[in-house]
């Protein structure tokens, strides 16, 4: 082929395959920062990590942070547009929807606390951001990140 022996082929083919194989063991994930408390393009979002990510086998967390730690209280109401709206569910029936579905939804405790929320205001499975979960999440190999 290139003048390469069967022992040059042999010991490459040795040298690549834990190269090759641990790209096949590196799950893809998609880590959604929304910092928005507008519920247009929050269901958006969360309809985009749910359906499109966390559906398709890749592992979804949703961060919460800014104004958006207010979607997931329990106590305060939400309008869903569109196409959403259709389903009748509020922004916290379509978290804790994601969250059953083995998604993830974090929130940002420094933001929790300027809002004046604490985890016991939050839906059910919430959990409270800490920077190694964040990192774990952020930082992962084969992990994406959207903003919205």
């Amino acid at each position: 082929m290139f003048g390469w022996t069967k022992k040059t082929v042999l010991m490459l083919a040795l040298l690549l395959t834990p190269i090759m194989g641990h790209a096949d063991e590196v799950k893809r994930g998609l880590f959604v920062n929304l910092t928005t408390d507008d519920t247009w393009s929050a269901t958006k979002a969360i309809m985009f990590a749910h359906r499109k990510s966390l559906k398709n086998g890749h592992d979804t967390a949703i961060w919460l942070n800014v104004r958006a730690v207010y979607l997931a209280d329990k106590k305060r109401a939400s309008h869903v547009h569109g196409l959403m709206a259709e389903t009748g569910k509020s922004v916290q029936d379509m978290l804790a929807a994601f969250i059953a579905d083995g998604g993830t939804v974090i929130m940002c405790k420094a933001c929790s606390k300027a809002a004046g929320l604490t985890k016991a205001d939050y839906i059910d499975g919430v959990q409270m951001g800490n920077w190694p979960l964040i990192e774990s999440w952020l930082f992962r190999e084969g992990m994406q990140t959207l903003a919205w």
